[in-house]
């Protein structure tokens, strides 16, 4: 088949791309880096060098395929640090040109990267811009089949802790303890995601993803030990308290205000309510596999 991949050759980009190659499809990925191209085709893949805020490139980007792979990558629609930035604004944007290209190129079949959350518009931070993008693609006609992905929290998201576990000795977030919460590996949603690729599609499904449940506590713990501090803590602080770093660092604020709603959705445990409807069939990835690597970026900061 005809594959196209947005989202360039990160996390999941990379293993899906190596995952696909290899069992025989033809697979183009998009790449707002031009000097990604030598890496993507070095994985047998053609490269197509642009923008997914680019309507007519995505068009033409589009044309021939049998399924597009759809991602909203947060680092490449915005600058969490750019105070004026309106990420809502974007995410509509980019949705509906994913929505526009679909439907002028006739592309059949959709697999669609979404989030825990994506479930509903309330309660859940930022997190509501995926059920945003869900209602966008939804508006499509019904014989475009789309499969909806939404995993939790990455497992390489954890490396976001350690510059704090390196200037304060601690992890700190809003919430915390030992209640569990899904995670997920990107090479287990990679995996998952080819799969389903080469199954049928009828409709508009929903997937849940996850590779294992973790508390917070544990998190530390497997962190510590891989970073050669054992005794490493979670730490919970006030939402007033977490708000107020982010704003002082200089963070956008409604990225500030999203996150600690978030935080409080983990906390009461209502970002889960679907997932747990929901359960899936967990991933072969544990956290503790990243052990060396967040070891050898601990050490180099």
């Amino acid at each position: 088949m005809n594959i196209v991949i947005t989202g360039s050759i990160g996390h999941i980009g990379k293993p899906l791309t190596q995952e696909l190659v290899k069992k025989g499809h033809s697979v183009t990925v998009i790449t707002s880096k031009i000097e990604r191209q030598p890496e993507i085709e070095a994985l047998g893949a053609k490269a197509a060098i642009g923008r997914f805020q680019d309507a007519g490139f995505l068009s033409e980007s589009f044309k021939g395929a049998d399924i597009v792979y759809l991602m909203e990558a947060w680092e490449g629609i915005g600058s969490i640090f750019d105070k004026d930035f309106d990420f809502v604004e974007a995410f509509n944007k980019i949705g509906n040109n994913y929505k526009d290209a679909i439907a002028q190129t006739g592309v059949k079949k959709v697999v669609h990267l979404s989030s825990i959350g994506a479930h509903t518009n309330q309660g859940t931070g930022s997190l509501f811009l995926h059920h945003n993008v869900e209602n966008i693609l939804k508006q499509l006609p019904e014989d475009v089949s789309i499969k909806f992905m939404r995993p939790p929290g990455f497992f390489t998201n954890t490396f976001r802790y350690l510059p704090a576990i390196k200037t304060k000795g601690a992890i700190f977030n809003s919430y915390g303890g030992d209640q569990k919460e899904p995670w997920v590996s990107p090479v287990d949603i990679a995996l998952t995601i080819a799969e389903e690729m080469e199954k049928p599609f009828n409709g508009r499904t929903v997937h849940y993803l996850a590779s294992e449940e973790l508390s917070p506590n544990e998190i530390a713990q497997i962190i510590g030990n891989a970073i050669g501090k054992p005794d490493l803590k979670w730490i919970i602080i006030a939402d007033k308290q977490m708000h107020r770093e982010m704003l002082d660092a200089g963070m956008n604020e409604w990225i500030a205000n999203g996150f600690i709603n978030m935080q409080a959705a983990q906390r009461n445990g209502s970002l889960y309510e679907d997932y747990n409807k929901n359960r899936p069939v967990f991933g072969k990835g544990k956290l503790a596999d990243y052990a060396n690597e967040l070891a050898q970026v601990y050490h180099n900061l």
